[in-house]
């Protein structure tokens, strides 16, 4: 450790929150596990640690921010607040905004040739702008900041400048940002009803979409990477549910592995961790995902299957995170009962000594986990050191 100038979560804290980060990244000893989180949702938590009333979601970025720098050593990108208005974009989707979350109403198509059209169009608009307008967020801009041609020059500046923009804010605490296959976005646009028939019926379609996908994410990966802003990236592609992979492993092999494999080398050649991240049970698919070149998993329902502490001593090489159950636990347990099972997952990993895990709840902190339980899982990390 060369910098005492650090800020601590616990006055026992003897690592800064990156050099803490980077070791459990490599499966190194710490003095503590680190914390990472999600705390963008959850109203009575901003209210708890930065002391302003809040009413419903009347809060800000500052006000998540100042909540991360207290009590996580690794925070996915706060957002504020969506609001409860019907929003649309230049594609003619409709969507309903409900403050944390958001859904399709609405799509500007009703059938899986519609759907073909749709996806076509966008993959010509994303060799047109040289970036996915779709993903314009990653750095902090709307879509229509894409719409012409971008240099790599100009996606560095970007993600630059958002980068540090949002690291002043959350003070120490590690970022761990998004980078996207596009996988996902195209199911989740179609609905799975029409998806289902649309890749039946127009696999070269899909399969164009991936390739053009995957190459412009690339681009700015080697445009944008740098490990001195952040040593780990989160790839978030959902394809579960509790019940197991919504599809099969042969189309999965055929339409997201490879591009998880090229995305991770990528990520890679620049000395950065890849985390992977969907929800449900895919335990089946870890063997694919391993050999894809990732280097763990966030999120890790335990009621899905998917046990932190097994998981983490079958596979000790792996990083694994967000293993405390944010339903059941999180929302309806005692105080005690959700520290206990945080100081069972340090304890029985062996994670002080091991490294490569983080604690983080399974579903991120949702509006519905009281304020105390939050407080609990965060106050159980402090009271577990070596």
């Amino acid at each position: 450790m060369q910098n005492q100038n650090f800020e601590k979560l616990f006055l026992g804290d003897v690592l800064s929150k990156r050099e803490r980060v980077e070791l459990t990244l490599n499966h190194k000893p710490v003095d503590r596990v680190p914390i990472l989180e999600q705390l963008s949702y959850n109203s009575g938590v901003i209210s708890m640690y930065t002391g302003k009333p809040i009413d419903g979601f009347n809060y800000t970025v500052d006000d998540i921010c100042q909540v991360i720098r207290k009590t996580t050593d690794m925070i996915m990108p706060p957002v504020a607040p969506r609001g409860t208005e019907k929003v649309s974009n230049d594609d003619g989707f409709i969507f309903q905004n409900d403050n944390w979350t958001s859904w399709h109403i609405s799509r500007p198509f009703t059938d899986e040739a519609g759907a073909r059209d749709w996806l076509l169009r966008r993959i010509q608009k994303i060799k047109k702008a040289n970036c996915d307008p779709d993903f314009a967020w990653l750095y902090g801009k709307e879509s229509k900041d894409c719409l012409e041609g971008v240099s790599a020059e100009t996606l560095k500046k970007w993600y630059r400048d958002y980068t540090l923009s949002t690291q002043q804010q959350i003070g120490d605490t590690v970022l761990l940002n998004f980078s996207l296959t596009g996988f996902c976005s195209v199911y989740d646009s179609m609905g799975l009803d029409i998806f289902t028939l649309f890749y039946i019926y127009y696999p070269e379609v899909m399969q164009e979409f991936m390739e053009a996908s995957i190459d412009i994410e690339i681009r700015r990966v080697h445009a944008v990477a740098d490990v001195e802003l952040s040593p780990v990236i989160l790839i978030p592609e959902d394809f579960s549910h509790k019940g197991g992979p919504i599809f099969d492993p042969d189309f999965l092999r055929q339409f997201h592995y490879p591009y998880i494999k090229r995305l991770s080398d990528a990520w890679h050649e620049h000395g950065i961790k890849v985390i992977y991240h969907t929800d449900g049970n895919y335990k089946p698919a870890l063997p694919d995902l391993m050999a894809n070149g990732v280097d763990g998993f966030y999120c890790l329902e335990k009621n899905a299957g998917m046990n932190i502490v097994e998981l983490k001593n079958t596979y000790p090489d792996y990083v694994w995170a967000g293993g405390v159950d944010g339903v059941e636990l999180m929302e309806r347990g005692s105080i005690e009962q959700i520290k206990a099972e945080v100081k069972s997952h340090i304890l029985e990993t062996d994670a002080l000594n091991t490294g490569g895990m983080f604690i983080a709840s399974s579903s991120e902190i949702n509006p519905t986990v009281p304020p105390e339980s939050f407080r609990a899982m965060i106050e159980a990390v402090g009271e577990t050191v070596k």
